[in-house]
């Protein structure tokens, strides 16, 4: 039997997975020309509708609490559903796998940032260091390490649309442990979707209108069969139920696994290769997540 920790430990490695493999999916989904807006759309949608006749009862029942907290849902699902999974998707039309998971991994220092300025946690001098250091990481990613680049400020748009990401789920997790929840873990992805589903539906309608239409496919059903359960509902479930066990700064130290998982799915399916500037990044980030994890000693 396993105990509360080990739990949320395998959880959280099997979130990870499924999240590393949502990279896969999506650079997939580029190469088969499948929407990233309308993609996002529909897997949750589906989601939505999967989880609807098993968490109606306890929304209905607790809808007053849900309108009283209204506007803190609706920011939970713009920030994760509408602006996450959306830019992931839009990004890896634009850029490698692992670029994006390596910027993904320094999400945990961001957690902390962010969980600071919200005064939802104190922070100490070695997160602030271990901040600076992964966005050098991140920042030798943006420009692989090349002055031209910089000079030029030709910057690759899916790397800088992934650093909106990654401060987009950094907010949302901070925020995730900033209330205690009067419904189960459920319940509250269901009203984390539907927040967030309201405001991806104007979105996939303006990508409808720029000709991006969804083909139905078996590239499109497989795609959206991987996305609706694994990283959609599975994922979204044992982060929640991660968070609630070992909290959010400790969960967070699992999306470190996510580059380890991305980069070598990504050069066995796609053949991509580690570069210099990977390693340069990797250095950076690392240091910057240990340093970031580093108890403050008083004197």
């Amino acid at each position: 039997m396993l105990n509360k920790s080990n739990l949320a430990y395998l959880l959280l490695v099997l979130t990870t997975l499924f999240w590393s493999g949502n990279f896969i999916v999506g650079k997939a989904a580029s190469i088969y020309q499948i929407p990233p807006f309308s993609l996002n759309f529909y897997r949750w949608l589906f989601a939505f509708l999967i989880l609807l006749p098993f968490t109606i009862k306890e929304i209905l029942r607790h809808k007053k609490y849900i309108l009283e907290n209204i506007g803190f849902f609706i920011i939970l699902g713009i920030t994760s559903i509408t602006i996450f999974n959306s830019i992931v998707y839009y990004s890896l039309y634009y850029t490698q796998v692992i670029s994006g998971v390596l910027m993904i991994s320094t999400i945990p220092v961001w957690i902390m940032f962010v969980a600071s300025i919200l005064k939802i946690e104190k922070t100490n001098i070695f997160q602030i260091i271990g901040v600076i250091l992964s966005l050098t990481g991140v920042l030798f990613i943006i420009t692989k390490a090349d002055m031209e680049l910089i000079k030029s400020l030709e910057f690759n748009k899916g790397d800088l649309s992934m650093v909106v990401a990654m401060f987009s789920w950094a907010t949302y997790s901070a925020l995730l442990r900033k209330k205690t929840y009067e419904v189960s873990q459920i319940a509250l992805l269901e009203i984390i979707i539907m927040c967030g589903l309201i405001f991806l539906i104007p979105v996939y309608f303006i990508e409808m209108s720029f000709g991006n239409s969804i083909i139905i496919s078996k590239p499109f059903i497989l795609t959206l069969t991987y996305v609706v359960l694994f990283p959609g509902i599975f994922a979204f479930l044992f982060w929640i139920k991660g968070i609630a066990i070992i909290g959010a700064n400790r969960a967070g130290v699992f999306l470190h696994l996510m580059p380890i998982f991305g980069a070598i799915m990504a050069m066995v399916i796609f053949n991509e290769k580690f570069m210099f500037y990977h390693i340069l990044g990797a250095i950076f980030i690392v240091a910057g997540i240990t340093l970031s994890n580093k108890k403050k000693i008083n004197a």
